[in-house]
């Protein structure tokens, strides 16, 4: 994936080559978010890069040396801002001193986490790894319009990251639903809230649910459901667009969640691809569990595999439950 490899690219220091065939879901080539990630990335090392153009098919990225500081970036579209900032947080992890980014563009739109499953998911996760980040977000940004704003606060790694072990969730402690609307009727939010509680009704007593109105310079709607267990946190979102019922919009992340829940893998879906690069990083043996080997998952391992000497060794087949077991290549800088 192209985040990673560049992550890869600012932390190693080796030159880089990604050839992007099909990078989108609609056409080919390189993204908003993708282009500002690799900008991003050449801003922190001071690196060159050619082929960084909307649509271009070949990108080369030469870094140079990683740099702490205070960083402002602006995807200038609804172009995911956390897929820039999961850029460049493992290069800034290990940049010799403390950072601080703003990131202007899209927060709440598809195929990208949103900032409510950075902090409660994925920051939960490595936390224990040794990566303090601190995130705030100031303003929503939804598709198509973007102007979203989020900030974060990075501490230095002052050694190398500890490896992760979750290969069970443990207790359902609580279910927080938090249903939000922008610029719109709070009753939309409350339907969005009542149709993911109809779903959820056998966890009733330990929902914590809440509807409400977030800072936004657009229009827009999210279902965000958080399941915290005694091991991890998993997450799930539902985004409102043109023409979805708000009831739908409920539904669907509620039903994202069940089906998570009929599994017994500890990371959800998502979380696995997000967490195997830290753990390739670790001095020692990670070991987690997935409720769904993805080909994200996959992918994030080969190419991790190209810079780094860490082992990988996946249990499950695609589609399915599995384990994942990472030979970490500990990491600090030289």
């Amino acid at each position: 994936m192209v985040r990673t490899a560049l992550a890869l690219a600012s932390l190693t220091g080796l030159p880089a080559t990604v050839f992007n065939i099909r990078a989108g879901r609609d056409a080919p080539g390189l993204k908003p978010q993708h282009l500002l990630g690799a900008r991003a990335a050449a801003n922190i090392t001071g690196g060159l890069l050619k082929g960084a153009e909307p649509g271009s098919m070949r990108l080369e990225y030469l870094p140079g040396r990683l740099r702490p500081g205070r960083y402002s970036f602006d995807v200038g579209t609804a172009g995911s801002a956390a897929l820039v900032f999961q850029t460049v947080l493992p290069a800034l992890l290990f940049a010799g001193g403390p950072s601080s980014i703003s990131i202007r563009g899209g927060t709440h739109v598809p195929w990208s986490p949103v900032p409510e499953y950075l902090e409660g998911v994925f920051f939960r996760a490595v936390r224990p790894m040794g990566v303090e980040v601190s995130l705030r977000t100031l303003s929503r940004g939804y598709y198509p319009a973007g102007g979203g704003s989020m900030e974060a606060d990075i501490k230095t790694a002052g050694k190398p990251l500890a490896p992760l072990s979750i290969s069970e969730r443990g207790s359902l402690k609580v279910i927080k639903v938090l249903s939000a609307v922008s610029n719109l009727p709070l009753s939309i939010a409350e339907r969005q809230l009542e149709s993911s509680m109809s779903v959820l009704h056998d966890f009733s007593s330990i929902i914590e649910a809440d509807a409400l109105e977030a800072p936004s310079a657009g229009r827009g709607t999210s279902v965000f459901i958080l399941a915290e267990f005694e091991n991890v946190s998993a997450g799930f979102v539902s985004l409102g667009a043109r023409g979805k019922r708000a009831e739908a919009v409920g539904i669907e992340a509620a039903e994202d969640f069940l089906r998570y829940v009929k599994r017994r893998g500890a990371l959800d879906r998502h979380l696995s691809d997000q967490v195997v690069l830290y753990a390739a990083l670790a001095d020692g043996t990670s070991l987690f569990t997935a409720s769904e080997i993805t080909t994200h998952l996959l992918t994030n391992i080969h190419v991790i595999g190209k810079f780094l000497p860490a082992r990988f060794h996946v249990e499950g087949g695609l589609g399915g439950e599995g384990s994942v077991r990472v030979e970490g290549a500990p990491f600090i800088r030289s």
